[in-house]
């Protein structure tokens, strides 16, 4: 915001001097709020002698898990800790990057002796800014597949519940998480209608499909994706949109199409926050021409406490992924039905305690599992 420096008129030596700096006063204010918004609420970009300029901050995370499932842990556990970097380069190109260090359940094991924590490149963004209308990138990005996987990234203080959604898990295989290439975004007024769009092409997933080809994609078949989200201004808060993705797959042997629709809604506010997806992830066997379908959604709604117990936010959320038997690119990819119920407290601005309960099955037949989750977040 611009502000104008203030001076006590009563030290003017002459009634003149108080009536000139009066009128200048006057002309600045004048000026400042013919401004336009956005002029107003952002300070001036650096000179030219001060690029680079860098600016960090972080992420991290402890937990403690109590769980009937035999492949989960039941203790204290270190999450990731996550750096975003971001550094203006020129008023018009910006760079981001995000790095992230997770603890390893080998380490010291091996020869040579594996190391305590993977580091991974989670993100690298190099950004034009033609207008807020055309925005051109290229790097490692989350990929804009859906709304959770673009909103909320590493640091799990950015979120309300503990973990994602399962459709769109670090490590899941029913989504692509990451995506290598160039994006092409925006947002146009549209009447009112707010319309966001990106549109991208880059290399889809790896031979290990829950990974991104960051060094090559895994074919000749380029990945490409298209989103598009509306906040009409007359409904506050209101946010909805879809999105389509096509990619060729690797798998046993062969290059399977992989064709991915979904949509989202949104209430952006605190009392209530809704947050609802879905997603459609076709594959076609082009061997035998056979196409199956898998279906994944979530819905979660949470509520911030009014008066002195707005610290609290509990929230529940329903998830389901439905996966076809006769898909041989999903093998791996369990059913799953899960119940979530927890609560969120922020401690301060940037700390927050959450626990959780949670009941789910993965696959027909199996047993149910029960488990509490508690962690402590926080960004600095």
């Amino acid at each position: 915001m611009v502000r104008i420096p203030l001076y006590n008129l009563q030290r003017m030596p002459s009634l003149p001097g108080r009536r000139l700096l009066s009128a200048l006063m006057a002309a600045a204010s004048s000026l400042v709020t013919a401004l336009p918004a956005r002029a107003q609420d952002h300070p001036p970009p650096p000179t030219a002698s001060q690029y680079p300029s860098l600016r960090i901050s972080g992420f991290g995370d402890v937990s403690f898990n109590r769980t009937t499932s035999a492949t989960e842990a039941k203790n204290f556990t270190l999450g990731q800790l996550a750096l975003h970097m971001i550094s203006q380069l020129s008023p018009r190109v910006t760079f981001f990057g995000e790095i992230s260090f997770s603890p390893r359940t080998d380490a010291g094991t091996g020869s040579p002796a594996a190391t305590g924590f993977n580091v991974e490149v989670e993100r690298m963004i190099l950004r034009f800014d033609r207008s807020d209308q055309l925005k051109v990138s290229f790097g490692r990005y989350h990929t804009p597949i859906n709304y959770w996987n673009t909103a909320f990234h590493h640091g799990q203080w950015l979120q309300t519940s503990i973990t994602r959604p399962e459709m769109i898990r670090f490590g899941s295989q029913f989504l692509p998480v990451h995506f290598l290439g160039g994006l092409v975004e925006g947002t146009v007024p549209a009447g009112g209608w707010d319309l966001s769009y990106k549109g991208g092409v880059g290399n889809g997933r790896s031979t290990v499909i829950s990974r991104a080809g960051d060094a090559g994609d895994a074919n000749d078949r380029l990945a490409w994706l298209a989103n598009m989200s509306f906040k009409p201004d007359r409904v506050y808060g209101l946010e909805f949109g879809a999105s389509v993705y096509g990619d060729g797959v690797e798998r046993v042997g062969r290059t399977f199409e992989e064709q991915i629709v979904a949509g989202h809604f949104l209430w952006h506010k605190e009392t209530p926050e809704i947050i609802a997806e879905v997603a459609s992830v076709r594959h076609r066997d082009p061997e035998t021409s056979l196409v199956t379908r898998n279906t994944a959604y979530y819905v979660q709604v949470a509520w911030r406490l009014p008066g002195e117990a707005a610290g609290w936010k509990p929230y529940v959320r329903f998830e389901h992924i439905d996966i076809d038997e006769a898909d041989l690119v999903f093998d791996a990819v369990p059913r799953l039905d899960m119940g979530t119920l927890g609560t969120r407290y922020d401690l301060s601005s940037f700390a927050a305690i959450k626990g959780e309960y949670r009941t789910w099955r993965r696959g027909p037949g199996s047993a149910r599992n029960h488990g509490g989750y508690f962690q402590f977040s926080f960004t600095f």
